[in-house]
């Protein structure tokens, strides 16, 4: 019942794991090859038995080495391999010298059978409370989850849905409070049909919005297909991923806690979700280099994964650095990675996840 979890460890390098990824027709990528990484040695991936591959589409990782995985995600004409099963949350303990994941105990009365957990984020409150907000999409619709993490039992406790007028396609959450947070709406319709044709008209109609219990407003709008979130170490600037237009937005954020737009970062590739390195302030981004192949699935041609690490963002010139790539074989659809004390973590629409050491 629920999530069970097993390790498998596999030996040699990853290089001989992984090769190169072929030309990549939709976005006309050169082939990218692994950067020689000997001391990735050894890989453990999870699998998600009882979901068979149920994905990971966001992982986030509290200071203290407990990461969170949103696990189990549905969307309309998004493949899956267990699509009759509700998503999950689960959590593993980095610290820990073989590390398992759990799943964790939701309290009563939360709907689980329609849970279907997108993006996730964590705050810890002056009291060193544990909040967990997660996008949630019950039946397709778009509400955000607050939640009261309870570590002695291993469980969830639900305090809130939140919907919204202004949240009608959430798609990443970045919590700034107990109950505040910035969210990126993906479409800027919630009907189908509409968002379908919003994308072919390329509309740019996506936004970030700010929540909080007294004040609800779009602080950044006019973006192609608003992703990932996130916030910089020092809280002044939010980082906001445009995964159509290949884009990484840096935003400098206000006292009353809206956004200015201060540079734009042009990569080639659709980047996803955006993770912190606490101990360096890089951004590490979950990537497709070939998104058509993650909606026309094809098991003898699956979608690739790819993993950049970038550095000194604010500068004039960033580093972009490629930490890791796969043609398929190994990790379809990378969408997040996440790293604590050199543990990369690294996270899947709906294929399985993996965990190295850096």
């Amino acid at each position: 019942k629920g999530f069970r979890l097993t390790f498998i460890k596999e030996s040699g390098s990853l290089e001989e794991k992984i090769g190169t990824i072929p030309k990549d027709t939709d976005t006309d990528k050169v082939n990218k090859a692994l950067p020689n990484k000997s001391q990735n040695s050894n890989m453990t991936f999870i699998y998600f038995l009882n979901l068979t591959e149920a994905g990971s589409e966001d992982i986030d990782i509290l200071p203290n080495g407990l990461a969170f995985f949103s696990v189990g995600l549905k969307c309309p004409g998004l493949h899956s391999f267990a699509p009759d099963k509700p998503g999950g949350i689960l959590m593993m303990d980095l610290k820990e010298e073989n590390p398992r994941a759990l799943e964790l105990r939701i309290s009563r009365g939360f709907n689980l059978a329609s849970f279907n957990p997108h993006g996730i984020s964590t705050f810890i409150d002056s009291d060193n409370t544990v909040y967990l907000f997660v996008v949630n999409h019950p039946e397709f619709k778009n509400t955000v989850e607050i939640f009261k993490f309870e570590e002695e039992e291993n469980s969830l406790l639900h305090l809130k849905t939140i919907k919204h007028e202004l949240l009608p396609s959430v798609n990443d959450i970045i919590a700034v409070g107990p109950a505040h947070f910035y969210a990126t709406n993906d479409h800027y319709f919630s009907d189908p049909f509409l968002k379908y044709l919003e994308t072919y008209l390329n509309l740019h109609w996506t936004n970030v919005v700010y929540y909080s219990p007294n004040e609800v407003k779009v602080v950044a709008e006019g973006f192609d297909s608003a992703n990932g979130i996130n916030i910089s170490p020092d809280k002044k600037y939010i980082y906001v991923a445009d995964i159509l237009a290949h884009e990484i937005h840096v935003l400098e954020k206000h006292p009353n806690m809206n956004l200015t737009q201060l540079k734009v970062l042009k990569l080639d590739t659709l980047v996803d979700n955006l993770s912190i390195d606490p101990s360096s302030g890089d951004i590490l981004v979950g990537c497709h280099p070939n998104g058509q192949k993650l909606f026309i699935y094809d098991p003898n041609n699956p979608p690739s994964s790819e993993v950049l690490r970038i550095q000194n963002i604010l500068s004039e010139k960033p580093t972009v650095t490629t930490v890791y790539a796969n043609n398929g074989s190994v990790l379809q659809g990378s969408s997040v990675a996440s790293v604590y004390d050199r543990k990369l973590l690294i996270g899947t629409l709906y294929h399985r996840a993996l965990y190295c050491q850096l």
